[in-house]
């Protein structure tokens, strides 16, 4: 689990593309990072991917700020590139929902729908 600690040094370092940063808690930037974690990871930046934060919001349940997504790819020793575009396969995988276990803030807003079909992803993964 990623610590408070390391989170508030990345976000002293992380550049943001907005003008106004927000971060409503750090456990939306572990669900963001845990999104990133399972996806594949291409050599170059993709400029074809749709709106992240909301795919992510979809899956953990839960609200999830640009600023939350920047951090968490920062984090991510793999992700390459600035919000929207990193270094990950257009062909989405669905995160397991065993990597939200242990992260308090996942599934606790019921205003987020949890989307259990296949869109927009092309896999789901074991």
């Amino acid at each position: 689990m990623i610590s408070a600690e390391q989170i508030a040094q990345v976000k002293k370092k992380t550049k943001y593309g907005m003008k106004k940063v927000f971060h409503e808690h750090d456990d939306c930037i572990r669900i963001a990072y845990e999104w990133l974690d399972a996806q594949k990871k291409t050599k170059g930046i993709s400029s074809r991917l749709p709106p992240l934060k909301q795919i992510i919001e979809n899956w953990a349940g839960r609200y999830i700020s640009e600023s939350d997504v920047e951090v968490a790819a920062v984090l991510h020793p793999d992700i390459k590139g600035n919000y929207p575009y990193f270094n990950i396969s257009s062909s989405l995988v669905r995160p397991s929902d065993a990597r939200l276990v242990g992260i308090a803030e996942a599934r606790t807003q019921a205003r987020y729908k949890i989307n259990e079909n296949d869109h927009p992803y092309s896999t789901r993964e074991v």
